[in-house]
């Protein structure tokens, strides 16, 4: 009777205590680290986390952020996906020393909670124009100004989503305005500083969000997403600088294979090369004009060891590349544009490889000739009959006429010769003096 009568109050008890640990328990954490430029390989990791968090309910997707900004489209598709995701999205600017800037901007004020670690900065998101500066041409100044106020507006309308500081989203496109994390918290931009990824998950535990739910991250399993092997290559190839060399790489292998037929290296290396190179170009925003002049500076490079120019075509072909290099990539960035300094580094390896072979091209035609019949003026022999004045005489393992200029000279004696006219070797004997 004594057990039939605890035996309900037992149940209810283990109940109550599965319902309590249920509802307090914290759900699976997802964290993704975005270091680096955003572009489509950044943007394809962060789809894949978003898709990956909605599928396995997870509490939250954390986002680790330090960039210096990258290119539009691959930010407005990730702010897209941060605005429409069912899973809570923190974005954390993290660690100390790190920033979010120009796009990184974006996706800090899309996220449902935005976070900065000490030591860290936000802001200047203003578009600048190729090289690096508002140009005084009216047309790109113009073009430009549409592009801020464009991104100006798509900044504030992400502010007043999420409920934001919309005056300074406005101001860091318009004005290049930045700030560090005390500053952001304090003007409304970030909703909280944390010193690492612990402490920020201790602080958002019991946050209420803005759809009413009531995010538990205490103790939470955090699950680390790490990037495909499509993704790293991607991200490689995103890079402005590495396909641009893999492209000048690819040409100088075909220019190889072209003046040493048959060999293949050339080709199969400069193959890949172009090919991995034309890959990137598909991703990064491209300008045609550019690859024209590159591809046209190297031919009349090449030309040039067929024509003689002395020169000329080289350097409109030097021209040309430095040109390509400068117009190839339209990325208003240069933060995460083509380098200057590998412009400049390519361009002159490029101008000194081709200023070498001229100038032994040119010491080669100056040069006396040492072959054919040109060649033997002033080449020593021996007479291997009598020359009076017509004989036979050996130079350079072969049999010559020859015709003496000084009288009879007997077999066995040493002739040199004066000229050539045509078969006929005209000779001296002994030294020649």
């Amino acid at each position: 009777m004594k057990t039939r009568t605890w035996l309900p109050a037992v149940i209810v008890l283990l109940t109550a205590i599965v319902l309590i640990s249920t509802v307090g328990a914290a759900g699976e954490i997802l964290r993704l680290s975005l270091d680096g430029s955003i572009n489509p390989a950044s943007r394809d990791m962060v789809l894949r986390a978003v898709r990956r968090a909605e599928e396995q309910a997870a509490e939250i997707l954390l986002i680790e952020l330090n960039t210096p900004g990258g290119l539009e489209e691959s930010m407005r598709d990730i702010v897209a996906a941060e605005l429409s995701s069912a899973v809570p999205i923190v974005v954390f600017v993290s660690p100390s020393g790190a920033r979010a800037a120009s796009a990184g901007v974006f996706l800090t004020l899309a996220a449902d909670i935005a976070a900065m670690a000490p030591g860290t900065n936000i802001g200047a998101a203003h578009p600048v124009n190729l090289i690096g500066g508002d140009t005084t041409e009216e047309g790109q100044s113009t073009s430009i100004d549409k592009a801020a106020n464009d991104a100006a507006a798509f900044a504030r309308s992400i502010a007043e989503q999420r409920n934001r500081n919309t005056d300074w989203a406005e101001a860091a496109v318009l004005h290049s305005s930045a700030l560090s994390a005390v500053e952001a918290l304090e003007q409304g931009v970030i909703d909280v500083i944390a010193d690492d990824t612990h402490s920020l998950l201790e602080t958002l535990d019991g946050w209420v969000l803005a759809d009413g739910r009531t995010l538990r991250t205490r103790g939470a399993t955090v699950d680390e997403i790490r990037s495909t092997l499509r993704e790293r290559l991607l991200s490689l190839l995103a890079d402005p600088n590495i396909v641009y060399v893999l492209f000048i790489l690819g040409l100088y292998g075909l220019i190889y294979e072209f003046f040493h037929p048959g060999i293949g290296f050339g080709l199969a290396a400069g193959g890949v090369c172009l090919l991995l190179a034309l890959f990137g170009l598909q991703i990064l925003p491209v300008n045609i004009a550019g690859i024209a002049l590159i591809v046209f500076g190297m031919a009349l490079i090449v030309l040039d060891a067929f024509t003689p120019t002395n020169g000329i075509l080289t350097a409109g072909g030097i021209v040309g590349l430095l040109a390509g290099s400068l117009t190839l990539f339209d990325i208003p960035d240069r933060s995460i544009g083509l380098s200057s300094a590998t412009i400049i580094a390519v361009v002159g390896m490029t101008a000194a490889l081709s200023v070498f072979i001229l100038s032994k091209g040119l010491m080669i035609q100056r040069r006396r000739p040492v072959t054919g019949a040109e060649g033997l003026a002033g080449s020593a022999g021996v007479a291997r009959s009598r020359l009076d004045p017509m004989g036979m005489v050996f130079i350079h393992g072969e049999y010559w006429t020859a015709q003496s200029v000084e009288g009879a000279i007997e077999p066995g004696e040493t002739v040199r010769v004066e000229r050539v006219e045509g078969r006929t070797l005209i000779v001296r004997g002994g030294d020649g003096t």
